[in-house]
């Protein structure tokens, strides 16, 4: 078969790589545009593209995906299937071009967690369980017929980050299984509508920096799980607020729960100084173990108190 690839991230990347491995022709790679980045406004490519070009693979970068001269290169592929993983939307008239159809990985067990961004909400919202689903592209945003699942646990103590790893090497075979499928027309797809009858279905929308703030008048664990979930990106936050001086703006990329009965009000800061520095929430302290202030790099909480005077009472900002 002849395929075209649709991807941009390190993820999408590695699941490009298992295609290659597999024997499969990969007529294009489709990514996003290079663009400046860092304070030096340096032109950066795409991760995806690194590795088309590291395998001398033909790239097409569209600014716009209904351009004229895009969608005729497009055609001139003459591809059997299009293969999609975290990029764009993709228009009709895109996804409808090849012959077998265009198949999307998707970082969840749809028809959960539909949207951008399915591993951190679901350990933000406490889930024991996730995966990964390829399913053919049509009308609807994350709604198309499903062809494979891989269901996968999550661990009590996993970040964002160490499961956004774990579904990545998970995800390269399900894609090559999902295109070896399809290649032989071994296909018994099911609607998300069947799997969510009777079912609430949770979301997964972008992540902005307001949602990563941390609200110290919840209980520990949906701390936790909201610290472990962004981390380490886009991050959780924080800003503690001394007595005299500016706020301290911190980000959090790990923490402990210490569960016990406590009559602080919910967002004192308590320290030693020295080794710990934990939050008062509703029924019990964070801990924070691993943090960054504005400007500086990660550290431990040894390290980060060793460096930082804190004096007087401290609160976090609720």
């Amino acid at each position: 078969m002849r395929l075209v690839y649709f991807g941009t991230p390190e993820f999408a990347a590695s699941q490009l790589e298992a295609i290659l491995a597999a024997g499969y022709e990969v007529v294009s790679v489709v990514t996003m545009p290079d663009k400046p980045a860092g304070r030096g406004k340096k032109i950066q490519y795409s991760d995806v593209k690194r590795t088309a070009l590291d395998h001398q693979l033909p790239l097409l970068q569209p600014e716009k995906l209904k351009d004229p001269v895009f969608l005729k290169a497009l055609e001139d592929c003459h591809a059997d299937l299009f293969v999609v993983v975290a990029f764009r939307m993709l228009p009709a008239v895109v996804w409808k071009m090849p012959p077998l159809g265009t198949f999307n990985l998707h970082a969840s067990l749809l028809p959960q967690y539909r949207g951008a961004a399915p591993i951190n909400h679901a350990i933000i919202n406490g889930e024991k369980e996730t995966g990964l689903t390829t399913f053919f592209l049509n009308e609807e945003i994350d709604k198309g017929k499903i062809i494979l699942q891989e269901h996968v646990a999550i661990r009590p103590d996993e970040t964002a980050g160490e499961l956004h790893d774990e579904l990545m090497k998970l995800g390269n075979r399900l894609v090559v299984d999902t295109i070896k499928m399809i290649e032989k027309g071994d296909l018994k797809t099911v609607t998300q509508e069947e799997l969510a009858e009777g079912t609430t279905l949770k979301d997964a929308p972008k992540i902005f920096k307001d949602f990563c703030l941390i609200h110290w008048d919840r209980d520990c664990q949906s701390i936790y799980n909201h610290i472990r979930g962004l981390s380490p990106y886009p991050a959780a936050h924080t800003r503690l607020l001394p007595k005299e001086g500016d706020p301290i703006e911190l980000k959090v990329f790990a923490s402990d729960i210490e569960l016990v009965a406590h009559t602080h009000p919910v967002g004192t800061v308590l320290t030693d100084g020295k080794s710990y520095l934990k939050v008062a929430a509703t029924d019990g302290y964070i801990q924070l173990t691993t943090l960054q202030q504005a400007g500086k790099k990660a550290m431990n909480i040894a390290d980060f108190l060793r460096g930082l005077r804190l004096e007087g009472p401290l609160k976090a900002e609720i």
